[in-house]
């Protein structure tokens, strides 16, 4: 983080243009707000608490205080309001919120800015996806990470709403999953694949010998499988919806391991995106007729905002990588 950052005249035009109510606030000392004071202020508006956000924050109750009371002095007005039944944001603060949120992400430009001058030789990168693409982002994370091993990368495992709001919002960098079906007009998607659906069962499942199985077998078998919300099983919904049955799993799992994990142990079989498995040496997959290609694997950016260098060569190697 850039140390001491001092926000100059443009956020004082911004507050000085707040509603007709506001035409009284007087910016006395705009030169001495920083991003500390910032970022105790944006923290103490989503807790609205000041012992927790001091705890989020690393520093006392005190120094939370009497940082919130800087940046209300500078700014000549009050921002919360402070009573024994607790802490509300006024209606000054409310018109804070959007502009300090929005500083504190050109901060976090600022610092990714300079750490791409230095050659990918530091820095991180944040990418969310969906389990179908574990073994994609594995072989493209091997490769990252031998080009460029000072960089630090994050993954996280969301359903396909929860990763869009989180690029939206910048706290992630990329996302991989398949392509939305409701496009979102914040969001750029590139596809670098087709996936078709199969059954999978354990290599010991009386079903394992089967060459191919239609939609409607599926009503015969004991079915676990992901859960609802997930994109491959919101597109088996849909695709037994227009065939006009509904699958009634016995068991239904939000990560891929402990369902994995069942089925190598029992007579269990699940439906998921063709060749996210793997391990061939436990688990078969068995081809779902009339799937092929409906699934459009993307990788996502948000539009109009700055990407970072470690995001675009992440993708190249993540295309360059064998699927």
């Amino acid at each position: 983080m850039c140390p001491a950052i001092s926000v100059g005249t443009d956020i004082a035009g911004d507050c000085l243009s707040l509603p007709d109510k506001y035409r009284d606030i007087t910016v006395t000392n705009i030169g001495t707000m920083e991003l500390r004071h910032l970022q105790a202020f944006v923290r103490l508006t989503e807790t609205l608490n000041f012992s927790s956000a001091a705890n989020d924050l690393c520093i006392t109750q005190s120094t939370l205080s009497a940082t919130i009371r800087q940046l209300e002095d500078s700014l000549g007005a009050e921002l919360f309001i402070r009573n024994s039944h607790g802490v509300a944001i006024t209606e000054a603060g409310e018109q804070l919120l959007p502009i300090a949120l929005e500083t504190l992400h050109q901060a976090e430009n600022c610092v990714s800015r300079i750490q791409d001058l230095n050659n990918l030789k530091c820095g991180k990168l944040r990418v969310g996806l969906s389990h179908s693409f574990t073994r994609l982002m594995v072989s493209a994370l091997r490769e990252f990470n031998r080009r460029y091993p000072g960089v630090d990368v994050q993954m996280y495992y969301k359903t396909l709403p929860e990763l869009m709001e989180l690029l939206i919002s910048h706290d992630l960098d990329l996302v991989l999953s398949y392509k939305p079906s409701v496009p979102y007009p914040q969001i750029e998607s590139h596809e670098i694949l087709r996936d078709s659906l199969s059954l999978v069962v354990s290599r010991d499942n009386p079903l394992a010998s089967l060459k191919s199985v239609e939609l409607e077998d599926l009503k015969k078998f004991k079915l676990a499988l992901p859960a609802s919300g997930m994109q491959v099983r919101i597109l088996l919904d849909r695709l037994c919806r227009e065939k006009g049955f509904q699958l009634k799993p016995s068991a239904e799992f939000n990560q891929i391991t402990p369902l994995l994990m069942l089925l190598q142990h029992s007579n269990f079989a699940t439906v998921v995106a063709t060749g996210s498995v793997g391990q061939p040496e436990f688990f078969r997959e068995i081809p779902l007729n009339g799937t092929e290609n409906m699934l459009t694997g993307s990788y996502h950016f948000l539009k109009g905002t700055y990407r970072k260098k470690s995001a675009e060569e992440f993708v190249k190697i993540l295309c360059e990588t064998d699927r």
